[in-house]
């Protein structure tokens, strides 16, 4: 009986380890997606304009390589998606970014990346299991700055907007070719259940207290809930 005790003891003791391991991992992919935000929106010449970030759908932000490297070689990142809802921002999603040409272009380690729904069917983009950049789904290289009318234009003609940050040069980026997919298990890991996509971004499903500090970041920097008409 005992020995029965003590083989149990270490299983729980096992399971909660990696219980553990699994939250401090999307707590430092959050903590860096919040980052990548603050960082690049704090100087507003280098920033997204304001004009397409108080007008965004939806943000993905894939961080560059922090504590053990959300980027695996060039052309692979780990990403968070939060989209505007009438009650304010959702809570987050998890993605993968993979493939296309990007990756011989910004050089992989050290690299941010950011993706901005501009206006419904980049939202409905977001929904599916699966998607390529410039094949499903239009995607420009973002203008960066105050300009507005530059703005205007290109959230006109593209449902996405991408720019990449790299040694703390900040730039539109073309993305064309690489595949967004939704990482279900993660995101299941962080509400503590299956959840679809779908209910998530859409406000259904209550954000998770470690979600806040990002959720904060984008509230600052691109408003709050979208207007109902």
């Amino acid at each position: 009986m005992k020995k029965l005790l003590a083989i149990l003891l270490i299983a729980s003791c096992g399971v909660a380890a990696r219980a553990a391991a699994d939250d401090e991992k999307l707590d430092g992919r959050l903590h860096a997606a919040r980052t990548v935000i603050e960082s690049i929106m704090s100087v507003p010449d280098k920033a997204v304009p304001e004009g397409i970030a108080r007008h965004a759908k939806c943000i993905a932000v894939v961080p560059g390589v922090v504590k053990g490297a959300f980027v695996v070689g060039a052309e692979y990142g780990q990403g968070v998606v939060t989209c505007r809802t009438p009650m304010g921002w959702s809570g987050p999603v998890f993605i993968r970014l993979a493939g296309g040409s990007f990756g011989f272009q910004i050089g992989g380690q050290g690299t941010d990346l950011v993706l901005v729904a501009t206006n419904d069917k980049g939202f409905q983009d977001l929904l599916h299991d699966r998607f390529k950049i410039g094949v499903d789904a239009s995607a420009a290289a973002g203008p960066v700055g105050r300009d507005a009318q530059a703005s205007t234009d290109i959230s006109m003609r593209a449902e996405m907007l991408t720019w990449s940050r790299s040694r703390g040069v900040f730039a539109g980026i073309d993305l064309n070719g690489a595949t967004v997919s939704q990482n279900a298990s993660d995101t299941d890991e962080l509400y503590g259940a299956h959840h679809r996509f779908d209910d998530v971004l859409r406000g259904e499903v209550p954000p998770r207290q470690q979600a806040e500090g990002f959720l904060h970041a984008v509230r600052k920097y691109f408003g709050e809930a979208e207007m109902r008409r």
